[in-house]
């Protein structure tokens, strides 16, 4: 029997939605998203409903309520140098 190693996700330790972007940071340092290299959701969002977010218990994800939409921290900060 095969077996694959677990991939261990990336955790946020801190997400701060600022206007120009996501601010987030991980054990790995901190990065900077601007809105549109997140979703073309959020970049077409109001500034308002950009700024609510919930981050996931594990640190994992976020979610946008009044959008409805979600994102996972890895996929996000993956291939991008910490500032």
């Amino acid at each position: 029997m095969l077996t694959y190693p677990k991939q261990v996700p990336v955790r946020a330790i801190r997400i701060v939605a600022r206007r120009k972007g996501l601010s987030i940071e991980t054990e790995e340092g901190r990065f900077f998203i601007p809105w549109e290299e997140c979703s073309s959701r959020l970049a077409a969002a109001k500034q308002n409903e950009r700024l609510q977010i919930k981050v996931s218990p594990m640190g994992i994800g976020i979610h946008w309520p009044l959008l409805d939409e979600d994102l996972a921290v890895g996929p996000l900060v993956k291939g991008r140098m910490p500032q």
